[in-house]
């Protein structure tokens, strides 16, 4: 009898994504798939639900291969939501998340394997597409007017996550932040601590940042649920969630130069 491969190894983010995703797909299957995505120019909600089942799917098959180079995503199998309606559709979502799990772990979860920030253990793909999803499912918020309830820390912690891959990037002739500037960004949320204060600058034309209270140049206050949103540009830099301190205009040039 096969066995099922051990999803724990993959802690502590493993239960998250299924939460997550799983309410990506709920919010998904009752709304319009053409409604269009404003803060996704161009996409409908279904392209939208493509985009996130195909891109579980594509981490997954990596993981599986050892992939040492991104696959195609044209080459992902099972990438097309099948025929069928809401629930399917929804369903080949969850689907997804579920599948790149049991890679992981069948994988081993410190099995190392291509990304964007060259080579990492196999596991790094599970925080990345559990904070991919909740992205876009702040996405479908705004295109169906309705809330966007997600848990502090995840939040939090979605913020880390998008602030590592920016520090990621090569060097850039027009970094997001100019030579001796910092940005302070600060969530509101009790119990958070120190994971809920960044401190960002520039540092020889590449993003650096560390957890911690300090001054900067400009610094933005809201719940961590809404510094995600405003720093994923999924609402205006001026929104009054946001309380912006010090030079306004560090925290537009950031946004303007660190596209998701």
């Amino acid at each position: 009898m096969a066995t099922t491969p051990d999803r724990s190894a993959t802690d502590p983010y493993a239960a998250t994504l299924l939460a997550e995703n799983d309410l990506l797909a709920a919010a998904l299957r009752t709304a319009d798939p053409e409604l269009p995505v404003p803060t996704c120019p161009g996409w409908t909600l279904l392209q939208l639900l493509r985009h996130v089942g195909r891109g579980h799917r594509w981490a997954a098959q990596m993981v599986a291969a050892g992939a040492t180079e991104a696959l195609d995503p044209r080459a992902v199998a099972g990438g097309k939501p099948p025929e069928g309606g809401p629930e399917v559709a929804a369903q080949w979502l969850r689907d997804g998340a579920t599948e790149l799990l049991d890679a992981v772990a069948a994988a081993g979860a410190r099995t190392p394997v291509w990304t964007f920030t060259g080579p990492q253990p196999s596991a790094w793909w599970v925080r990345r597409r559990l904070h991919e999803a909740t992205v876009h499912r702040a996405d479908v918020a705004v295109a169906t007017g309705t809330p966007f309830p997600i848990d502090p820390s995840t939040a939090a912690d979605g913020v880390s996550e998008w602030l590592g891959l920016l520090a990621a990037r090569p060097a850039a002739d027009a970094p997001p932040l100019r030579p001796g500037t910092t940005l302070h960004l600060h969530a509101t949320d009790d119990g958070l601590g120190a994971a809920g204060e960044w401190t960002v600058r520039e540092q020889d034309g590449r993003v650096a940042w560390e957890h911690g209270h300090a001054k900067g140049d400009a610094a933005v206050r809201g719940a961590a649920a809404d510094l995600l949103q405003g720093i994923t540009r999924r609402i205006p830099a001026d929104d009054e969630r946001l309380q912006v301190l010090g030079d306004a205009d560090v925290w537009t040039t950031w946004l303007g130069r660190t596209g998701y």
